[in-house]
């Protein structure tokens, strides 16, 4: 073959290439094929709706989906109701069930028993899930290097929160935590212990861990004397006499009514309820985070073990009005015009 032959049959081959790699690129789906293209949502609540905690997270995940053309439907764990080991198992195997049957294109999980009892039966397949609202050490779960686990972690604003009750409460120095004994309030009490290095002049004078309404109560009164403020945080899995879930209402509106010590907590549905204050985690930014990570993997089409896992940075300071004038606090005006302010309780709500 003469030379003018080999280099018409390289530029014919060439021009080949180039066409196959042309067409390779217009077929491939960039980012506006994936928003086109519609897809499937699954979102598992541990918890139930309607609740300010459970539905803001679903409200910011879908603000930070908005032009992805979605379905979805929602699964509700109702664990807070029904806190038995064998009722968990079972929501678990009926959102298992929900998801080979639907058949969804993302799984969105909110707080750590859908990923006890979901998540991580699922870790290492090829089904992306994506979670907010997480306390726990994902490692607990095997999410750590997991290829199609991807989330946010709630992590609480503890030195924040005992700093607002010393603005409403100067004196206020001995610290008394109270919890229900489920097994997520472990690495809050690690998180609670390594944050009291930012509180050298703060003393922790009890940590109790109560399964029952009736013991909770007990240690309540005890309080009165011994401690100088309360973080009532674990209340959700208090049993009455007959084993049954007392409401968390209920648990705190006797608390409005019999304790006369300021007391904290981290979500803003307990300030509605009579808790005193909290620096909360906000659970819309939860969510805006959470979907965020399910745009990445949906429409950039990235790995979710690409993506970090790391809790949101933004707490919100909230004061309930009623409590206060109910401990006979004064609010200084700078307090105030820093903080949201709920003015009654939510039993008093018109």
């Amino acid at each position: 073959m003469g030379t003018a032959n080999m280099i018409s049959g390289r530029i014919a081959l060439d021009s080949a290439w180039a066409w196959a790699l042309l067409v390779l690129l217009l077929a491939a789906p960039g980012p506006a094929a994936a928003e086109a293209r519609e897809v499937k949502i699954l979102h598992v609540m541990s918890y139930h709706s309607p609740w300010r905690w459970t539905d803001r997270q679903l409200e910011g995940f879908q603000e930070s989906l908005k032009g992805v053309s979605a379905t979805y439907r929602i699964f509700q764990m109702d664990t807070k109701r029904n806190s038995a080991l064998v009722q968990k198992e079972r929501k678990g195997r009926e959102a298992r069930e929900l998801i080979e049957s639907w058949k969804p294109d993302l799984v969105y999980t909110t707080d750590d028993d859908a990923q006890e009892h979901l998540v991580k039966h699922y870790v290492g397949s090829s089904l992306p899930f994506v979670f907010s609202g997480v306390g726990n050490d994902p490692a607990v779960y095997g999410f750590k290097g997991s290829p199609n686990v991807a989330g946010v972690l709630e992590h609480e604003h503890f030195a924040e929160s005992v700093g607002l009750v010393r603005k409403l409460a100067p004196k206020a120095r001995r610290i008394a935590l109270i919890f229900d004994d489920a097994k997520m309030w472990d690495a809050v009490r690690a998180r609670i212990e390594a944050g009291m290095a930012n509180l050298p002049d703060m003393k922790i004078v009890a940590v109790d861990v109560v399964p029952t309404f009736a013991v909770y109560k007990r240690r309540i009164a005890g309080y009165q004397q011994d401690a100088d403020m309360i973080g009532t945080l674990g209340i959700f899995n208090l049993k009455d006499e007959q084993g049954r879930n007392v409401p968390y209402q209920e648990v705190q509106k006797w608390t409005v009514e019999n304790s006369r010590l300021p007391d904290f907590a981290f979500w803003i549905d307990r300030v509605y309820f009579g808790t005193l204050c909290a620096v909360t985690v906000s659970e819309r930014e939860q969510g805006r985070a959470a979907g965020r990570l399910a745009r990445a993997i949906l429409v950039e089409r990235r790995k979710p073990s690409s993506l970090s896992m790391e809790p949101t940075r933004k707490g919100v300071p909230v004061i309930s009005l009623a409590r206060a004038r109910k401990l006979g606090i004064r609010l200084d005006s700078s307090v105030l015009l820093s903080a949201e302010l709920i003015q009654r309780f939510e039993w008093d709500q018109p």
